[in-house]
């Protein structure tokens, strides 16, 4: 399995602030705190787990904040949020581009697969059905 290289490597605060900016979101400190873990430390968080790293390194700031925060950052095109399915809560994902998921049935982990390593035929046109996006989840155990 290929994996696709992270999008975002690690940037410094004032690169992520620039990086806000540019998406027309306002640099708060919480943001600009939420971007640097979910952006270059995490890798495919729930929002519980957000707020955890929050609490040891950002104190005081609500899970209302962390949940807002995301959500901006998704309609920014920052951080794509994936519902996991067969699962109650999302995922983020800072990798924007298209690509695929396999899902580490042992461990939980989440690996992102390039969409060349996955050959899928759609035929819904004669039914009437426009794919406007395609989303793989492919379940099993990582050998590494």
């Amino acid at each position: 399995m290929k994996r696709t290289v992270r999008e975002h490597p690690c940037l410094s605060p004032a690169e992520i602030e620039q990086k806000l900016i540019g998406a027309g979101v306002n640099p708060t400190a919480q943001r600009i705190a939420i971007c640097r873990y979910v952006l270059c430390e995490a890798d495919h968080p729930r929002a519980e787990q957000v707020k955890d790293w929050v609490d040891k390194n950002f104190p005081k700031m609500s899970l209302a904040t962390v949940y807002n925060t995301l959500n901006i950052l998704v309609e920014a095109g920052l951080l794509k949020e994936i519902q996991v399915p067969h699962s109650e809560s999302s995922v983020y994902d800072c990798n924007t581009t298209h690509h695929h998921h396999f899902v580490d049935e042992e461990t939980g982990k989440i690996i992102d697969i390039h969409p060349d390593e996955v050959k899928l035929e759609v035929q819904l046109a004669r039914k009437g059905l426009k794919v406007r996006e395609v989303s793989v989840f492919l379940r099993g155990v990582s050998s590494k």
